[in-house]
């Protein structure tokens, strides 16, 4: 049998405050197909974004074992880690986290300028320029190119997040709470992007939430409670109305 593409097993993880430790993953594991759209929801606190950090290994884990198709990833060196981070993670945050004193072209191509050296970045920057475009006229923002963060809508920063994301070309999209900080409307905008760029392109996504309606449009939906799994759900993708409405009318 194929190993999953990702899997984080027994996962125990604390942090301390002042002189009190405060366990918020008590033995949490998961794992993703590769293609999977999953969803992990779970009341404040009960350990959603820690685990998506750790799976993602901007954390990593106290007790527990973080697996790459079958291969320890979490103990490897801190340069390893770097590189797969930048090679086969793409994260999408709830607060964006563009670099404000940069443009928005600037911010998506980032990621390929900390992975080429400067000689090696010199040489092909037309390249990722002409990728970063083709990823921002992808979401709709080949006009906006030029304007930095604190000039762009809330659903026009996390487009560019979105598109930052994936000009790595990434294995997998960790996403915490993408759809947090928007409006209802926008946030359907950001769903059809992320479930178009899983079907399309085959792309696993492992997506923080606490909106269930959000959460039902997964193929899969795993609930944690107090640190540890409590259940995971199959089940085919909900859509909302709109969108039900205008596939049944291709």
């Amino acid at each position: 049998m194929t190993a999953p593409l990702i899997s984080a097993q027994a996962i125990e993880k604390s942090y301390t405050k002042g002189e009190h430790k405060i366990p918020v993953l008590r033995g949490a594991g998961m794992t993703a197909q590769r293609g999977e759209f999953i969803s992990v929801v779970g009341q404040s606190g009960s350990g959603k974004s820690t685990l998506l950090h750790v799976m993602g290994l901007l954390d990593s884990p106290d007790i527990g074992e973080v697996l790459l198709e079958g291969k320890r990833i979490d103990n490897l060196s801190q340069a390893a880690r770097d590189q797969l981070r930048n090679h086969v993670f793409g994260f999408i945050f709830q607060f964006y986290h563009l670099l404000p004193e940069l443009t928005l072209l600037e911010n998506v191509m980032m990621p390929l300028m900390i992975r080429h050296s400067f000689f090696s970045y010199f040489t092909k920057r037309k390249e990722v320029r002409d990728q970063a475009m083709e990823l921002l006229t992808q979401v709709g923002l080949e006009h906006r190119v030029k304007h930095r963060p604190s000039e762009l809508s809330g659903g026009e920063m996390q487009r560019g997040a979105i598109a930052r994301a994936l000009i790595g070309k990434p294995e997998i999209l960790l996403a915490d709470e993408p759809t947090g900080n928007l409006d209802a409307s926008t946030g359907s905008e950001i769903m059809e992007t992320l479930k178009r760029l899983n079907s399309e392109n085959q792309l696993t996504i492992v997506m923080v939430t606490h909106d269930e309606a959000i959460a039902n449009q997964a193929h899969r939906i795993v609930r944690l409670a107090e640190g540890r799994i409590a259940t995971i759900r199959h089940q085919e993708p909900v859509f909302p109305e709109t969108d039900a409405v205008r596939i049944a009318a291709k």
